[in-house]
């Protein structure tokens, strides 16, 4: 470039000034051109992540060429364009900040080289996706578009122009109405090794689904998309996005030539390749995402790989030496190891490599077998043919005592690697094994229960019985309780405590106190309680003893108890009967209760309305055994009580209870009226006819004998008697008045008063 432009600055010097011009113009456009080109993108992938409502986080992975790109085109940031999938509508931009600049390591870092040198550039943020916008049925698509790709790559013509479109597609995010959360695939392994000339290159290019969905991987055209040198950042456009143009002889299903070519595990993600022609090369592949059989989305990613005249590196070789004697070689496909509590558990492993100073390590990787896999109880690594060093090494691969296959035969891969370049080489010895734990026999479980069964236990009882649990081999018990179907003794309040174990046996004590939630509905039905004891074998394997059952009946009968009393018996009209005391005049009454299941009963007085006390009612129950239950009513009327209000007598409620103590109560009720009697209701007749100058003495005046007498607050306060025409003619306050009449006969009117304001009208004849 500095010859060139030298030699053009000569020949602008003789030449028009306009041509002077417009040359140093071109001139100038020239030398500005490879550094928009010079960006040297080795390639790169998107992925979204759901983080919680509708906020996702969308990452583009950017790897950048260390060693010929231009720092200068190093971007701060980059911007993503959303479309919908089924009308490449746009539907937002969004601004992703570079967050981290580091370098991908090499597989080997002694085999790194200069040529070859790569940075992983992230750029990220987080978005909204709202089910209100984002829920076509079709899908949506994210989309980068950046310039340029490297200029040395071998297999696209003009690669110093050719850009690459970073591209995603993600589903909607609701669903019949529900919303459809989802991730794509991410974790992509980065590229920095190179490939070897002739040699077979595998590397795992596969990546990981948050949500387990389905990875299926294929190789694709790489997307060339909008961007150009002169434009190297477009803002993104929608799809369709132009591909790379391949070189003569490449094509999708030959993006790098060899025997064989590039390919890819469509279910594992796995890169393999024998290249036949040095370069560079840049490759496309495409992850599409598949839930319950059907495809919601798909990240493409594009790389390159460089492939290198290599010295020449052959591969280790690894023996695997089954017999204790170490004569016999392991053959893959044909032997099976078997690991089994009398038998050897180690094997011995032979490992080698043809090349000088070639440093060797060994490896376990395992195919269908989940447990713990063996050991190397020596050195897993080495060099051989060294000064001082053997030509061969030797380990050992020792399996635990508990390998346990469950009687199936089982695989791993015993790996040797090599420490040569690019990749290490390998040997693979695929080893069937079937293990067989020690034999442990379960628990068995006994009990103190019975030896009548079932056991029956009432109410208020406690129901306590010992358990044992014996296992053979001595490994520790564990004991559970259950119940049949419906019955759970623990929420019932039995418990089971286990002692601690000696030797094979451990003990534990059952224990229920029995309450009224244990009865069943009828009463009387067989229930079981149901007990297993499992030991734990130094493997971790579990074995239960056969459960073992208790039959057990919680009886219940009650019959209701009786009340007896001097109440008045109970008529047959709906109101309770009443009894009449007189004021002053005590009342007594006696209650018995008595019941045939012996339960503890209790006598209670309660009143409706009124204080017991207060109205001078005294219930006092006294001590009795169990099934039988006294107490004695009293009352004494009196007018400071609750049985007189505004001087007339109130009639008073009581009932009178019989509980019994038992989880089904039937309680006796006896409910009875008092009432205080008001004298003023005896007969009251007074004489209407007085003769003053007869000669009967008794109807000579007018007095009344039977007058109605004071009742607590109620007293007499006077008579007054009047004429016909209204006039007052007689007047007392004293309850045995007399009146002889007056001079005249006739009708005469009187009027008695009492304090509480209750007034006696009437008349009187008055004869001559």
């Amino acid at each position: 470039m500095k010859t060139y432009y030298f030699r053009l600055l000569s020949w602008l010097g003789g030449g028009p000034r306009r041509a002077r011009r417009g040359l140093v113009l071109l001139l100038l456009v020239l030398l500005s051109a490879p550094v928009a080109r010079a960006t040297h993108i080795v390639g790169g992938e998107m992925d979204l992540q759901y983080l919680s409502g509708n906020t996702y986080q969308l990452t583009l992975n950017l790897y950048f060429d260390a060693v010929n790109g231009n720092p200068s085109a190093l971007d701060g940031s980059l911007t993503a364009g959303i479309f919908e999938k089924d009308t490449n509508r746009k539907l937002g931009s969004v601004l992703l900040p570079l967050i981290s600049d580091t370098f991908v390591n090499y597989t080997n870092p002694a085999c790194a080289v200069g040529s070859l040198s790569t940075k992983a550039l992230v750029y990220r943020n987080t978005i909204e996706l709202p089910p209100g916008t984002y829920g076509a049925s079709q899908g949506y698509y994210v989309a980068v578009e950046r310039c340029c790709r490297n200029v040395t790559i071998s297999n696209i013509v003009a690669p110093q122009n050719a850009a690459q479109t970073f591209y995603l597609e993600f589903p909607a995010v609701v669903r019949n109405g529900q919303a459809f959360r989802d991730s794509t695939p991410r974790l992509f392994p980065a590229l920095a090794d190179y490939a070897c000339l002739g040699e077979l290159f595998t590397y795992d290019f596969g990546g990981q689904d948050p949500d387990g969905d389905s990875l299926v991987y294929d190789l694709v055209t790489p997307l060339n998309g909008h961007a150009t040198p002169i434009v190297p950042s477009p803002v993104a456009a929608g799809a369709p996005y132009a591909e790379i143009t391949w070189a003569p002889g490449r094509s999708q299903t030959n993006q790098i030539p060899g025997t064989p070519a590039l390919s890819i595990g469509v279910r594992t993600g796995r890169l393999q390749v024998r290249p036949a022609m040095q370069g560079l090369f840049v490759f496309g592949v495409r992850c599409q995402e598949f839930r319950q059989g059907m495809k919601i989305g798909e990240t493409r990613r594009d790389f390159q790989v460089q492939v290198l005249a290599c010295p020449k590196n052959n591969p280790p070789s690894l023996a695997l030496l089954p017999t204790p004697s170490g004569r016999v070689v392991y053959h893959a496909g044909r032997d099976t190891l078997r690991i089994v509590p009398s038998g050897p558990h180690c094997v011995r492993l032979r490992f080698t490599d043809p090349d000088p100073n070639s440093r060797l390590t060994l490896s376990l990787r395992p195919v269908d077998y989940a447990g713990a896999l063996p050991t190397f109880t020596t050195a897993t690594s080495g060099t051989v043919h060294l000064a001082g060093a053997p030509d061969t090494l030797v380990a050992s691969l020792c399996f635990a005592d508990c390998t346990n296959t469950l009687g199936k035969v089982a695989h791993l891969d015993v790996i040797v690697a090599d420490n040569g370049c690019s990749l290490p080489k390998h040997d693979t010895v695929h080893v069937a094994f079937i293990g067989m734990p020690p034999p442990n026999a379960p628990p068995t479980l006994t009990s103190t229960a019975g030896p009548t069964l079932p056991l029956h236990v009432r109410p208020g009882q406690t129901l306590a019985f010992d358990l044992t649990g014996t296992d053979a081999e001595a490994d520790p018990i564990v004991f559970t309780l259950a119940g049949s179907p419906g019955f759970a003794p623990d929420v019932l309040g039995a418990t089971l405590t286990p002692q601690a174990q000696v030797g094979t046996m451990r003990p534990a004590r059952f224990t229920w106190p029995v309450d009224c939630r244990a009865i069943t509905d009828p009463p009387g039905q067989v229930r079981m309680l149901v007990f297993t004891a499992t030991s734990t074998t130094p493997c971790g394997d579990k074995q239960a003893s056969a459960p073992l059952s208790v039959p057990v009946i919680v009886d219940y009968t009650n019959v209701p108890p009786v009340l007896t009393s001097t109440l008045p018996p109970a008529g047959a009209g709906a109101e309770p009967p009443l009894i009449r005391v007189p004021l002053g005049q005590p009342y007594v009454a006696t209650l018995a209760g008595t019941d045939a299941d012996s339960d503890v009963l209790t006598l209670s007085a309660s009143s409706q309305g009124f204080d017991l006390a207060a109205a001078g009612m005294r219930f006092v129950p006294t001590a009795s055994p169990a099934g039988r239950a006294n107490a004695t009513f009293s009352w004494l009327p009196a007018c400071d009580g609750v049985g007189v209000r505004d001087g007339q007598p109130q009639v008073l409620t009581v009932t009178f209870q019989l509980q019994e103590a038992t989880c089904r109560p039937q309680p006796q009720a006896r409910t009875v009226r008092f009432e205080v009697v008001n004298p003023d209701t005896a007969a009251f007749t007074p004489p209407n006819i007085i003769l003053p100058t007869g000669s009967n003495q008794a109807n000579r005046v007018f007095t009344i004998g039977s007058l109605p007498p004071d009742f607590c607050d109620t007293r007499f306060t006077g008579i007054k008697i009047f004429s016909r025409w209204g006039r007052l003619v007689y007047e007392s306050g004293d309850r045995n008045f007399a009146w002889a009449g007056e001079n005249s006969a006739g009708t005469y009117y009187y009027l008695l008063t009492y304090t509480t304001g209750r007034r006696y009208k009437g008349w009187v004849e008055v004869m001559q």
